[in-house]
């Protein structure tokens, strides 16, 4: 499933394409058909990513779509090229196309309904939002850090890769329950995920390492994995930490892998 940072790069690049044009909207799947009539021809006024969540507006009428686990998105210059497979959204301008594939949800929402939407979703760190809801949430919880920091009703945007290397660079074990966070722990691990995702958005790929463990710097070979970037724990399950030697766990924590360093996150 894409990370907040994935969705605000697609928000930012169909405000790009489509923002104040008209565009032509329609479901070559059929399963958006009926709503994708009501808004055939309007102007996109706005796109705006909350977490993992975009929203497209429409005048008075928005389309809301959450990718979950098989969501896709294409989004590209010219004109669109014939339909191949389930195309579930389509946009075309004169300046572009976006196809939707595979999501989750993919409804349109009036404004009342969109403010709901909004309001279920937590804060983003990626947008600043004030973290004030989420330490109030986390401050009373007795779940663990790592299955708060996922519950995009806490923290917005959050997924597996941000999750286990934010709580690894705060020394804070994914099992501990998050009333057992300090108010300064807490603020550390919102502002860590302020910078790291943001620089996410902007290189495309998330990096959590510091500069000072570095391949280059620390003579170890770079990570080769399919999602880039240089990490401490993620998907390193049975190899040494980078820090203090000691082998990366994985376990199950509500049907998703957590990974952790038992010398540097002790329970």
């Amino acid at each position: 499933m894409p990370e907040g940072h994935v969705v605000h790069s697609q928000a930012r690049r169909l405000r790009t394409r489509f923002r104040g044009s008209p565009v032509r909207v329609d479901s070559p799947q059929g399963r958006f058909a009926a709503d994708a009539r009501r808004i055939n021809g309007r102007v996109v006024d706005s796109v705006e990513a909350h977490g993992k969540h975009l929203f497209i507006r429409f005048g008075d009428l928005w389309v809301h779509v959450h990718l979950g686990l098989f969501g896709k998105w294409r989004i590209s210059r010219g004109a669109a090229p014939d339909v191949r497979g389930q195309i579930r959204l389509r946009l075309r301008s004169d300046s572009g196309y976006a196809e939707l594939r595979g999501p989750t949800v993919c409804e349109l929402l009036d404004e009342e309904s969109t403010k709901a939407a909004v309001a279920r979703i937590g804060p983003d760190p990626i947008k600043k939002s004030d973290p004030t809801p989420a330490w109030n949430r986390v401050e009373r919880s007795n779940a663990a850090i790592g299955a708060l920091l996922m519950d995009q009703k806490v923290f917005a945007g959050v997924g597996n890769i941000y999750r286990a290397e934010v709580l690894f660079r705060h020394n804070i074990s994914p099992y501990r329950p998050g009333k057992h966070l300090s108010r300064n722990e807490f603020d550390a691990l919102w502002d860590d995920l302020v910078v790291l995702m943001t620089q996410g958005t902007k290189r495309g790929r998330i990096d959590t390492v510091r500069p000072e463990h570095l391949p280059e710097i620390m003579g170890r070979t770079p990570r080769q994995d399919r999602h880039g970037g240089e990490v401490y724990v993620y998907r390193r399950a049975g190899h040494a930490c980078y820090l203090c030697g000691a082998e990366i766990e994985m376990d199950e924590m509500q049907a998703r892998k957590v990974y952790w360093c038992p010398g540097c996150q002790p329970e």
